[in-house]
């Protein structure tokens, strides 16, 4: 009966932004296929192509969920609790996949950063969710996806080609790789910095407002009392 009633319920749930949200998880093991060395295709370069495609896409789809969602009426619960699930794994799954793939690019330490870093806001923002307040996302925070967007999709290219002549202009993939990945920590970093002293703000004050009542509601007894 339970098992009848949870089925009715995620059926209620499932509409198109949160189907848009779960094909971007069901592109997660795809993905880690299309970077290992099991992918068929890899003679010239369309192992790199077609995982740095898939990429993208599943990036896109981390806004059009939410935008659909928004305009259409549809955040459900399951949404809130999907999307940024699924952008943590693809983010995390990304990492790990390319420490193996190009680790003259990815480095160990760069993937613990960047992953630590999504895992710390995610609880950040369940303890904010506990205490009754929100940390919106900010703009340090959208321009470290931007980032992320661009080093993962470059640092697959770079895999197979160093740079690309493109009708005389020598488009240096490996070097925008490099760039995109050291500044993606950067950002990365600071945006958890950012996060967490506005979190800290936030539970200050929700703290002190906590003592402040309970100081009144203690004064208030004896008047109450009389």
């Amino acid at each position: 009966m339970v098992g009848v009633k949870y089925l009715l319920y995620a059926g209620s749930q499932l509409n198109l932004p949160n189907s848009i949200t779960m094909s971007r998880i069901f592109m997660i093991p795809l993905l880690l296929w299309m970077l290992s060395p099991h992918y068929p295709w890899r003679a010239h370069g369309e192992q790199e192509i077609a995982a740095s495609i898939l990429f993208v896409l599943a990036s896109i789809t981390d806004g059009v969920d939410g935008y659909l969602a928004r305009k259409r009426g549809q955040i459900t619960t399951m949404g809130i609790l999907l999307d940024p699930l699924a952008d943590k794994i693809m983010v995390a799954a990304a990492c790990i996949a390319l420490v193996a793939f190009i680790p003259s690019i990815v480095k160990v330490w760069i993937a613990v950063i960047i992953i630590g870093r999504e895992f710390l806001i995610s609880g950040l923002r369940s303890i904010a969710a506990g205490e009754g307040f929100a940390i919106q996302a900010s703009d340090l925070g959208k321009l470290k996806t931007v980032l992320q967007i661009v080093a993962v999709t470059s640092a697959i290219l770079a895999h197979q080609w160093h740079e690309w002549d493109l009708w005389g202009f020598i488009f240096p993939v490996y070097w925008i790789a490099v760039a995109s990945i050291y500044l993606a920590v950067l950002v990365s970093t600071i945006s958890a910095v950012d996060y967490f002293i506005g979190f800290w703000k936030k539970i200050d004050n929700s703290a002190n407002v906590r003592r402040q009542s309970a100081v009144l509601t203690r004064r208030g007894k004896p008047a109450a009392a009389k």
